[in-house]
């Protein structure tokens, strides 16, 4: 029984946080664009919105998956532009991903900045770059930052990784 839950990931391009999640069984309507949230946080930072089965992959994978894919331990200068954050819904979607999020700690040598932060808008990216690595996986900036992502999962998480990825990276 499909059980779809609906979350937000940011922290790097979202034209690679978009090519990540959308490389993953269980994982539905990734919509790339602008998140923002609320007092510090209301500026829109690149971010993707997302369904998934949590019957096909566990929110701790997600979080994980997210975790790995993007700088969450580096304090950098374009950090309001790349928000490193993970957005909730509801109190108890926060909780649970608090409480994952301080398991997965255990597994990073830095300090995790990754914030958790409450949706409350999203402006979605014009279409002409959306499903921007499926549409140009041979374009540079695929070759150069997507693409190790995607070997990452495919190396880490094949057991996640979808049919259509797999078969572009053959």
């Amino acid at each position: 029984m499909k059980e779809i839950n609906k979350i937000g990931f940011g922290g790097g391009c979202h034209w690679c946080t978009e090519a990540v999640f959308q490389s993953l069984n269980g994982v539905h309507n990734v919509e790339q664009g602008w998140i923002a949230s609320e007092g510090d946080n209301f500026a829109f930072s690149e971010a993707v919105t997302l369904k998934y089965d949590k019957n096909v992959i566990p929110l701790e994978v997600l979080l994980e998956i997210h975790l790995h894919t993007h700088k969450s331990t580096s304090k950098h200068s374009m950090r309001n532009k790349y928000r490193s954050a993970v957005y909730v819904f509801h109190s108890e979607q926060e909780t649970d991903v608090r409480t994952k999020l301080n398991v997965l700690q255990e597994r990073f040598d830095n300090k995790l900045i990754t914030q958790v932060l409450y949706f409350l808008e999203f402006k979605p990216s014009r279409e002409q770059i959306t499903n921007y690595f499926y549409k140009n996986p041979k374009k540079p900036f695929c070759e150069t930052f997507i693409n190790p992502k995607l070997q990452f999962l495919l190396k880490e998480y094949s057991g996640y990784v979808n049919k259509q990825m797999k078969e572009l990276k053959g």
